[in-house]
């Protein structure tokens, strides 16, 4: 397990040169659950990037993984907002860390990886959402609540097929069998979506340890009623660990304060 980065009770990040703004909020935390010996999930809360890597392997080869990811992409930490060109290096460069970390008996490893990304559109800003594999985003405005990401996972393909229903999946005996990931077989491919940065919205990100433990009723409603993200990620791991905790379960929360639009158009890489 490797958690980098610190809560943050209000953190502004700026581009001077359009006088866009955006002050946040945000809080993590992980735990091994009450069934697995070791934690393979690891996070990074290194502004403008945000994510959570669900490692797979066992013999601390899961660790190893999603150590790789996370790794690099707190190395993408810096006061502005994020480049998503540079995102893609990270994702990239993680699967080179891999190859040589992992000894001959530890091939087989990989690690899932979702995550959020503060980028300038414009003079808009957004969360460019992004996953590979089956660790997920939600988003809370008012009374909207979604799941922004979609699994790249055997059930998930049923599901959009029609042969199963969302609910079924939960408890189908495929339902932790995923089709993308990151390892040293194939290069990284994350899924992107762009999500405009309203104030007020609540953003959560989170391994499948919580998502097995927890339907989208009951995750709405910690998100809803939490006064803080620090109060929203106790309370969801609560909860998780509570109902069972068969599986690690991560979880970072970020709250959005307030929001300043720029006044021209920034060279950042589009979502």
């Amino acid at each position: 397990m490797t958690a980098l980065g610190q809560n943050s009770t209000g953190t502004i990040v700026a581009d001077p040169s359009t006088g866009a703004s955006v002050t946040l909020t945000w809080a993590a935390g992980t735990d091994v659950g009450n069934h697995r010996a070791n934690n393979e999930d690891s996070y990074s809360i290194a502004c403008p990037v945000f994510a959570v890597a669900d490692g797979m392997g066992g013999h601390s080869a899961g660790d190893i993984a999603s150590d790789a990811v996370v790794q690099r992409i707190a190395g993408l930490e810096k006061p502005g907002f994020a480049n998503l060109d540079e995102l893609e290096m990270a994702l990239a460069m993680s699967v080179v860390d891999l190859r040589a970390r992992l000894t001959p008996d530890q091939q087989g490893a990989g690690t899932t990886v979702t995550g959020v990304a503060l980028v300038q559109e414009g003079p808009q800003l957004q969360w460019a959402v992004f996953n590979i594999g089956d660790s997920r985003v939600y988003a809370k405005l008012a009374d909207t609540f979604e799941q922004i990401t979609v699994d790249h996972s055997v059930v998930q393909q049923l599901v959009d097929a029609g042969t199963i229903t969302k609910e079924e999946a939960d408890y189908h005996p495929h339902s932790n069998v995923i089709t993308r990931a990151v390892g040293i077989i194939d290069e990284p491919v994350p899924d992107y979506v762009a999500l405009p940065v309203v104030p007020g919205m609540r953003l959560l990100l989170c391994s499948d340890g919580l998502t097995k433990e927890l339907t989208d009723v009951g995750i709405e409603h910690f998100l809803t009623t939490a006064a803080t993200a620090e109060d929203a990620v106790a309370d969801l791991m609560n909860a998780a660990l509570t109902n069972s905790g068969r599986d690690n379960v991560t979880i970072i929360v970020i709250d959005v304060i307030a929001v300043t639009v720029g006044h021209t158009e920034s060279s950042a890489s589009p979502a």
